[in-house]
């Protein structure tokens, strides 16, 4: 019997020791499933607000973030939407799913602010209006439909620079992408003649990427004369227009203003497509609230499209969330509220315009020789300031200011309580 277990122990000794070694061998094969995976770059702006919260120094500022601040440097709330909500709470709403393409009363809404009421677009019912996961989801199902139904292999044509997320959406969708130039560094401003030249050369069938108002990075927009000539252009060379809008009303305070390079598009003929954010121009970061439009001719075109549109939402996510836009459509849709929003919209806006003014002028005032115009002619969250590399190194180690190594800054990161020190830091960095 003793026998007998000891021989059963061995046994079972060796079975774990097999199990064990099974077990081993089968954690090192799955951790080679992904040895091949590379280490991703760190995100720039995210890097930059990791540093600003190490750094103890009481004057620290950052102006790398790219959200709304209000003069205390916190995040604001727009009275519209705390009243929204107020209504929506008071309704009581089930959570029940939201149509794949959102809720009508949504897309209908959205679909006005951006086009107008009167657009014949809207009244001939050829658009195709969904929700989306924000700016940058429209971004992606756009260029996602345009890759997989275009009618011929698409090339994506962006300014340059442009917003980081473009070419990175066109990179995971294998688009081939190129750009067209946008800023003059020289002047810190349009280059009209350049991007005229550049646009001339596309191939036919491409689609152009623009920037419908307060441009990313830059803060560069073209004059409303300078818009015209690139829809005369994008026209005669039968492109494709794709217009991201992520600061309708931030940029100047007016939403029908910053629509206005949409509006005349489409008044000229072109066929656009919009991708709209309420990200900005709302507060609603988090929520992730946002829109993508195709004007596609027809109603039976604009039908089919949808069809399509809502299968590859299916297989994205199948459903929008319905919070936030359920604020969006609280807003858009009652005559009290809308005005309100508007209100909140300018006095983002406002202040935005007012802090580029004391940022000018402070570093005017204090003697600088360079010129310095640049910073109140470029518009809405962000500024090109023009400062080299070696001078934002220099901002940021003795003056405690954080920024892209570009010289953009976010304009809301200044505040009454600061700009007085980031203009003459600005001074020094660019005296010395």
């Amino acid at each position: 019997m003793a026998q007998a277990l000891k021989k059963l122990s061995v046994q079972v000794l060796k079975n774990n020791n097999v199990d064990q070694i099974i077990g081993c061998s089968a954690l090192r094969a799955s951790s080679t499933w992904w040895c091949n995976v590379e280490m991703g770059p760190p995100d720039v702006i995210l890097g930059i607000s990791e540093a600003y919260k190490k750094d103890t120094n009481e004057k620290k500022v950052n102006l790398g973030v790219g959200a709304y601040r209000d003069d205390n440097g916190k995040p604001f709330i727009l009275p519209s939407v705390q009243k929204a909500e107020e209504v929506i709470f008071k309704k009581k709403l089930n959570h029940e799913y939201a149509p794949i393409g959102g809720e009508a009363a949504y897309c209908q809404a959205v679909a006005e602010l951006a086009f107008g009421c009167d657009s014949p677009m809207l009244k001939e019912k050829r658009n195709c209006t969904v929700q989306t996961l924000s700016g940058t989801g429209a971004l992606r199902l756009g260029l996602e439909f345009i890759a997989k139904h275009y009618a011929k292999v698409p090339e994506v044509w962006m300014p340059a620079p442009t917003w980081g997320n473009h070419p990175q959406i066109c990179n995971m969708l294998k688009l081939t992408h190129k750009q067209y130039r946008y800023y003059d560094a020289k002047t810190h401003g349009f280059d009209l003649k350049g991007a005229l030249e550049d646009i001339c050369k596309i191939p036919e069938g491409a689609i152009i990427l623009l920037h419908a108002c307060a441009h990313n990075p830059t803060g560069v927009d073209p004059k409303p004369e300078e818009w015209a000539q690139l829809s005369q252009a994008i026209k005669s060379r039968k492109l494709f227009p794709f217009f991201d809008m992520a600061y309708q009303g931030f940029a100047t305070g007016d939403v029908d203003h910053d629509a206005l390079a949409v509006r005349r598009f489409v008044q000229d003929g072109h066929q656009v497509t919009l991708a709209q954010s309420f990200a900005k121009n709302m507060g609603l970061y988090g929520e992730r609230v946002g829109a993508l439009t195709f004007d596609c001719g027809d109603a039976e075109t604009a039908a089919k499209v949808m069809s399509q549109v809502k299968i590859m939402i299916r297989t994205m996510y199948s459903n929008p969330p319905l919070y936030g836009a359920r604020i969006v459509t609280e807003i858009l849709s009652d005559a009290q509220l809308k005005q309100t929003w508007l209100c909140d919209v300018k006095q983002m806006a406002d202040r935005i315009i007012d802090m580029r003014h004391r940022l000018r002028g402070g570093i005017e005032g204090a003697g600088n020789k360079q010129q310095w115009c640049h910073i109140t002619d470029q518009i809405g969250m962000f500024c090109y300031t023009g400062l080299k590399p070696d001078q934002v190194a220099k901002l940021t180690k003795d003056f405690h200011i954080y920024l892209t190594k570009d010289g953009r800054i976010s304009v809301a990161g200044i505040s009454s309580k600061n700009v007085n020190y980031v203009a003459e830091a600005m001074h020094k960095v660019t005296s010395s």
